[in-house]
């Protein structure tokens, strides 16, 4: 069975954060620097949430919130969907559906492992067939 773990072994493992008192402001510096579009939030080891260019779409802009003074703790997404390294591709993709979310954590022992998007999952089953399809052709022509 593929698995989040066949994502996350292939990714860099850099985990990019912000501590809950960080200005929305540095946070969105901090995505365009990385060239993320989905930040985590910690405190500590501890994932306190998600913020996302969706939040700030909803929660500064469209409310009239300054980005300088708002910490990420007020606007970010703090209940969250995690998945596991052993958690299903299937699996990831129906969370993501259902909920309308584009990026998922990855927890393992209760630490942050990285998190997947899912243009990682898209990406992931598009090889993946590509490999099954090499592989039919190669028991058809053999």
């Amino acid at each position: 069975m593929k698995c989040v773990k066949h994502i996350v072994q292939n990714k860099s493992n850099a985990i990019y954060s912000v501590n809950p008192d960080t200005s929305v402001l540095d946070a969105l510096q901090v995505m365009m620097d990385k060239n993320i579009s989905a930040l985590l939030v910690m405190e500590g080891p501890e994932l306190m949430g998600i913020f996302t260019e969706r939040d700030y779409a909803r929660k500064i802009i469209l409310v009239g919130k300054s980005s300088k003074e708002t910490p990420i703790a007020d606007v970010m997404t703090s209940r969250l969907e995690t998945v596991d390294m052993k958690t299903s591709i299937d699996q990831c993709m129906q969370i993501m559906t259902t909920r309308h979310i584009r990026h998922l954590p990855v927890v393992e022992d209760a630490k942050v492992a990285g998190m997947i998007s899912i243009g990682d999952l898209v990406k992931f089953v598009i090889e993946d067939q590509k490999q099954t399809i090499e592989q039919l052709q190669t028991y058809i022509s053999s």
